[in-house]
């Protein structure tokens, strides 16, 4: 049950990415370009190390990639609501 879980939300952050980067596409903003980068990332990260979940789930692995991710994020909503300079 907790395999078919992890791929559900693996599947879901995959297809998240993919929404993000369509908008993207149509935008040319580069903050849904972050969103599609850290729902990427955490989808393949869940993918990759849900073998290894079975045995720890507290390796620091686990943590730095979804603090990538997360990092990605936060970066992008502040980088959206910085003030811009005059062009």
């Amino acid at each position: 049950m907790n395999d078919m879980l992890i791929g559900a939300i693996a599947t879901a952050s995959i297809v998240a990415a993919l929404f993000f980067l369509r908008f993207w596409r149509s935008t040319g903003d580069r903050f849904f370009l972050f969103f599609a980068l850290s729902f990427f990332i955490d989808g393949i990260n869940r993918l990759l190390l849900a073998p290894a979940a079975q045995v720890t789930d507290d390796a620091p692995a686990y943590y730095l990639i979804r603090l990538v991710a997360y990092g990605l994020i936060l970066f992008a909503i502040l980088d959206k609501n910085r003030p811009r300079g005059k062009r």
